[in-house]
């Protein structure tokens, strides 16, 4: 690696401080890169404070004529930098959806990448600037605490591999900066800056408002996922004493609780039933049935008023 490919030692002090909490130093990191100038800023950093330690790859959405030369170009700098790199390609079907099509199937090709190669996490270049354009987008759909929390710090990616995102507390001006130091050109994503997408719409609307400051959003973020985190603590207590096993049905004791207990029980509940989580509108539309003394149905699970409510696999429905 050429020292211009090496951030300032400031910047690598830090990256390690931001990357410590969320990976051990002895473990094989992956970095996702897509070639823009935030994935190669990462890129950067992880590569001169885990020497050795690092690997990377860039998924091909396909959905571009030159996103095959882009790949390659990240596959060249990391040559440079002495770091393995893979191309992953998906296909992913043109449509309303395409954006989250492209999440999914990039997220589903890294989890398979990182138990390929024996990866411990996978780090994503999500930044404080991201943070903000998050929770701006899910205020006005109505999100909940859990919405609110925005991009979170870490995750389950597949089974003992975490996907982290160290650099939530750096701006996107910082990152463009390490790339412009080290003397590369980043490849410019021009749907980033297509209005058709939300967070596009939402990006251009936060750099022009003079209200809005992204720190101080992305901030606000973050002290979302603490009370989030609290209340996930709190739960687990109520979990103890108000879920219980009744035959095949849980019990779930909800009296007295305020509303986001309430919601954190059903919750607790459906994941001991093994059900998906449902949306969150969906499941306050359930609460308010069963405190009104009315069952509703949700996830393929029948839930019955109270005291306490129950909560049991759904018959199957009868074919007309």
């Amino acid at each position: 690696m050429t020292d211009a490919l090496v951030p300032a030692p400031g910047l690598l002090a830090r990256f390690e401080t931001d990357l410590a909490p969320l990976v051990e130093p002895a473990a094989r990191l992956g970095i996702a890169v897509s070639g823009g100038p935030d994935s190669l800023a990462l890129l950067l950093l992880a590569a001169a404070a885990r020497p050795g330690r690092v690997e990377a790859a860039t998924v091909d959405h396909r959905l571009r004529r030159d996103s095959r030369q882009e790949a390659e170009f990240v596959r060249g700098i990391c040559q440079r930098l002495g770091v393995e790199h893979a191309i992953l390609a998906v296909s992913v079907r043109p449509g309303a959806s395409l954006q989250a099509q492209a999440r999914s199937a990039r997220y589903e090709a890294l989890g398979e990448w990182a138990i390929g190669r024996g990866l411990d996490a996978v780090a994503t270049a999500h930044h404080a600037d991201d943070q903000a354009e998050t929770l701006l987008m899910r205020l006005a759909r109505g999100a909940g605490l859990g919405g609110l929390v925005g991009v979170r710090q870490a995750r389950p990616l597949e089974a003992g591999i975490r996907l982290v995102r160290p650099l939530l507390e750096w701006r996107r001006a910082d990152l463009a900066a390490i790339v412009a130091a080290a003397g590369i050109e980043a490849i410019d994503d021009p749907a980033n800056r297509d209005p058709r997408h939300d967070r596009s719409r939402f990006r251009g609307m936060l750099a022009e408002a003079d209200w809005a400051d992204a720190e101080r959003l992305a901030s606000s973020a973050r002290w979302l996922a603490d009370a989030d985190e609290a209340l996930d603590w709190a739960v687990q207590s109520l979990v103890a004493t108000r879920l219980s096993q009744s035959g095949s049905a849980l019990a779930i004791d909800a009296e007295g609780l305020p509303r986001e207990m309430q919601r954190r029980l059903l919750l607790a509940g459906f994941d001991r039933m093994g059900a998906h989580r449902p949306r969150g509108p969906d499941l306050d539309r359930a609460r308010k049935a069963l405190r009104a003394g009315k069952m509703a149905t949700l996830a393929g699970l029948k839930l019955e008023p109270g005291p306490p409510w129950r909560i049991s696999p759904a018959p199957p429905r009868r074919r007309k």
